[in-house]
């Protein structure tokens, strides 16, 4: 099949030919009809040592075809549409064909063109966990107040929607007007610049502390304000790695709880609950047909190319993207 892939850190992409994935019990063989590209990728990209021998396939958003199925899938068959965000110990979606668990993967939405589609998964998946399961909101929720922060970003733009819809006044944090009419064209309460302190902001807005935080990027930057922020018996959730320890000490007369999500966890660590990302894909994609969720994807590049992947990473290596960039 065809594929494309890199040898190395840098944005060093090629085509090249590589046999078609064997597949495991639980796989699906999809042909693959669009991809979009995330920060993840850039980072995987980022952390190769020196020169591979066998180039690396990235790619962790992908919708396509089923083709085949493997001796012990019950989900899917032959022909079904589906969607996925893949695992990262895996090859990925940049590739004609990718083998993918059917305990990650849900079918994909008939009402949305297959651009709009990829670019949720991945970022849907985190938003999801993020919201109810870190952070436990359930309809005993509704009213109560959440802080995003970097609200415009992926995982944000998905978080804030979600939020809203569970009855959440949202705050997102968004840094200048293009960012801001985005956040709030999902649903935004207010925003605040995550540029500037945070917590004369949010006082300004009546909030003494706010019940629900999510940090979706600089962490150590942004823990100081987010202690002062939680409201006491509040729950934060981060999807950054600090990179050195992080000071907790004034969360525990708040007996506020701290959590910490990837959205890969369950498939590398094969946890019990893996088949739930099945079934939240199935629920995003029932959301994404009937409006409830709004597809975040602002920029097609044309064709899966290597030069059109490299371009996606450059874009998102800029830090300066808003929405979700796929290829198709």
């Amino acid at each position: 099949m065809k594929a494309i892939g890199t040898v190395d850190s840098g944005r060093n992409f090629i085509d090249f030919e590589i046999e078609k994935p064997i597949l495991r019990p639980h796989d699906l063989l999809i042909k693959v009809e669009a991809i979009s590209i995330n920060p993840v990728d850039t980072k995987v990209r980022k952390s190769i040592k020196g020169t591979l021998t066998q180039p690396k396939i990235l790619g962790w958003d992908g919708l396509g075809t089923v083709v085949e199925v493997g001796s012990q899938s019950k989900f899917f068959k032959v022909g079904d549409s589906v969607f996925w965000a893949g695992d990262v110990t895996r090859a990925g979606s940049n590739a004609e064909f990718q083998a993918v668990d059917e305990r990650i993967v849900g079918f994909a939405p008939k009402n949305l063109s297959k651009e709009k589609a990829v670019a949720m998964p991945l970022t849907s998946l985190t938003a999801y966990e993020l919201l109810f399961e870190k952070l436990q909101v359930t309809s005993e929720s509704k009213g109560k107040s959440i802080l995003i922060i970097n609200g415009a970003g992926g995982v944000g733009s998905v978080a804030t929607q979600m939020a809203k819809n569970s009855g959440l006044t949202v705050i997102a944090t968004a840094s200048n007007p293009q960012a801001i009419e985005w956040v709030k064209n999902f649903g935004a309460d207010y925003t605040v610049n995550h540029h500037e302190n945070l917590v004369p902001q949010v006082h300004e807005l009546g909030f003494k502390f706010v019940d629900y935080i999510l940090i979706l990027n600089a962490v150590v930057e942004h823990m100081p304000a987010v202690n002062e922020l939680i409201a006491p018996q509040g729950s934060i959730a981060n999807i950054v790695e600090p990179g050195q320890a992080i000071n907790l000490d004034k969360l525990a007369h708040k007996s506020a709880r701290f959590n910490f999500e990837w959205m890969f966890t369950k498939v590398v660590s094969d946890t019990d609950d893996l088949q739930s990302q099945h079934d939240i894909l199935n629920q995003v994609s029932e959301w994404l047909d009937n409006g409830t969720l709004t597809s975040t994807m602002t920029q097609n590049l044309g064709a899966l190319t290597a030069d059109n992947v490299r371009k996606a990473h450059e874009l998102i290596e800029e830090n300066h993207t808003i929405g979700k960039i796929v290829l198709t």
